[in-house]
């Protein structure tokens, strides 16, 4: 439990910057939509005029978006892109921080397992990620004023939930797996930013529909959830899968992994 609370205050710091930068980018947004709404011009009209390409790379779709949820659906894909690479570089980092800064004969002559380690670690990873996931939660519904649309905004945070914990576990189980602890960060962040990609890619060919299973951000995409007023029950399975085999990997490895001093 000692563990577990010092990882929590090693990442208060971190979060709570995280949690402002969020809550500022909310604020622009609706700001935005505001400004937008009062001018008279029809939101969809204009973002039907706009090309493919940027409807893509805006994650609309056939939503209203002159709606609080509509428009923040394009929020939406942004807000997933900063909650994703948040846990991918905390999964990395909690895990490969005492290696990377030598500290962890520190914490090795303690009578506590290595499967105690990172267990407790990943549990306080998990919390990092819920007050990530509730602020952004509560900024979006009270600066939005969503109180009749709340179940929509609830169903898509849970998706980005599920992608948070899927690339916490990426980032740890590269962290674990890799020799050097510097490289699991930035290889995680990687791996985010070419899905990311690539889900932007297979939005404007048809032809790379069949890509969409190997895409996490294809599997809580905004237009489908709201859409669909639900998740694709394949895709949660497909995530939930992915999130227990990367785990047992972190603990398979990190149990057996020689540190470097």
């Amino acid at each position: 439990m000692n563990l577990f609370l010092r990882e929590l205050k090693a990442y208060r710091k971190s979060v709570i910057i995280w949690s402002v930068g969020i809550v500022l980018f909310i604020l622009m947004g609706k700001t935005e939509y505001s400004s937008l709404s009062s001018s008279g011009n029809s939101l969809n009209e204009l973002i039907e005029s706009m090309p493919k390409a940027l409807q893509a790379i805006m994650g609309t779709g056939t939503l209203d978006v002159s709606t609080p949820i509509g428009y923040f659906s394009i929020l939406y894909l942004y807000l997933l892109l900063m909650g994703t690479i948040h846990a991918a570089m905390l999964g990395a980092s909690i895990l490969a921080k005492e290696e990377r800064d030598k500290t962890f004969e520190f914490l090795f002559v303690k009578p506590i397992t290595r499967s105690q380690i990172i267990t407790m670690k990943l549990m306080a990873a998990l919390v990092n990620l819920l007050v990530f996931n509730i602020v952004t939660t509560i900024a979006s519904m009270l600066l939005f004023e969503m109180s009749h649309e709340s179940s929509q905004l609830l169903m898509l945070m849970g998706g980005m939930f599920i992608l948070q914990v899927l690339f916490l576990t990426i980032g740890s189980a590269l962290a674990s797996v890799l020799r050097s602890p510097k490289r699991a960060a930035p290889i995680a962040t990687g791996i985010l930013l070419f899905t990311f990609i690539l889900s932007i890619v297979i939005d404007l060919s048809e032809h790379l529909n069949f890509l969409t299973y190997i895409v996490p951000f294809k599997y809580f995409a905004a237009k489908d959830i709201l859409t669909r007023d639900g998740y694709d029950a394949l895709f949660v399975i497909l995530s939930l899968l992915l999130i227990v085999v990367l785990t047992i990997i972190a603990f398979v490895f990190y149990k057996k992994k020689d540190l470097n001093t």
